[in-house]
């Protein structure tokens, strides 16, 4: 399941109502939803965000939550490494070779560290 789909399924599930009842309010098929909520279709685009957006009455922060989501769930996601260095492309290949031998905590914690990197204050990451 993506972050997208959970956070559907999350708000979904709090209006009560069923894949079947919210697939027909958007005009797309029950099966396109489930497949959204549970990860096997690529993120959806701005124009059904949009409609879930108002069907579920998101505005402000919580509708640019849900684009946000949206955006960082794509399910099958490609890693170009080319131009970068041996380290980079070995760090690559680990990862989609062993990601789903990884729990929840151990994954919160790379991307924890990746993040803090990014931000110039990783805790134990190579200085630049």
């Amino acid at each position: 399941m993506t972050p997208f789909g959970a956070k559907m399924r999350d708000l979904r599930e709090k209006k009560g109502v069923t894949q079947k009842e919210m697939a027909h309010a958007l005009k797309v098929s029950g099966a396109y939803l489930s497949a959204l909520e549970h990860g096997n279709r690529g993120r959806p685009g701005p124009g059904l965000i949009h409609q879930i957006c108002e069907y579920f009455e998101l505005i402000w922060d919580d509708a640019e939550e849900l684009k946000t989501l949206a955006e960082s769930s794509h399910p099958r996601i490609v890693v170009d490494t080319a131009g970068l260095s041996p380290t980079a492309t070995k760090l690559a290949n680990l990862l989609a070779r062993s990601i789903h031998e990884l729990d929840d905590n151990t994954i919160q914690w790379i991307m924890d560290e990746i993040e803090a990197q990014l931000k110039g204050g990783g805790s134990r990451g190579p200085s630049h």
